[in-house]
């Protein structure tokens, strides 16, 4: 048997994957759930670095991922560069990720109501007011913590590069 992925893959878009990660979460009770999301879209370091201080946070990190719709409604239509899937697999596999779920909103509000986290996560250029879902989880006893980036690591700036060196061929 295969230990690849390593997480769980869920699609909150179904209610099946709905009843699995109900499920899933019911099992973890009394484990300290953590909780962030974003579009993840060619993972680099900054990413890898911020995933795993936002799972040294508690006992399990979950990834509420956007899904591709999604991502062309916030970012243009020219993003994703890689599909969901793939983009979920990717992150299933890195040691600090236990669960990865797909969500179709433009915010993850809706999922965290659900899962209720213990810890809600984004990066340091959000202020906690800012963040999706926030008031929910420090209305049920949780908390909302950012967590500084690496400098200059992020997605657009990997793009930008790629067109400048590879655009003219």
């Amino acid at each position: 048997m295969s230990n690849y992925p390593k997480a769980q893959i869920f699609d909150f878009r179904t209610s099946d994957s709905r009843t699995q990660l109900l499920a899933w979460r019911k099992q973890a009770a009394g484990r300290k759930l953590v909780f962030t999301n974003g579009v993840f879209d060619i993972l680099h370091r900054g990413h890898v670095e911020y995933l795993t201080k936002a799972g040294e946070l508690g006992d399990l990190l979950v990834i509420g991922l956007n899904s591709d719709a999604s991502v062309r409604r916030l970012k243009g239509e020219h993003r994703p560069i890689q599909q969901e899937e793939d983009r979920a697999v990717i992150l299933a596999s890195l040691k600090c990720v236990d669960a990865v779920v797909y969500f179709d909103e433009d915010t993850p509000l809706e999922l965290i109501t659900f899962l209720l986290p213990d810890i809600l996560t984004k990066g340091a250029d959000y202020t906690i007011k800012d963040i999706a879902g926030s008031d929910v989880v420090l209305a049920n006893g949780g908390k909302v913590l950012t967590i500084d980036l690496v400098e200059g690591r992020s997605t657009s700036n990997a793009i930008e590069k790629i067109v400048t060196r590879y655009g003219e061929r």
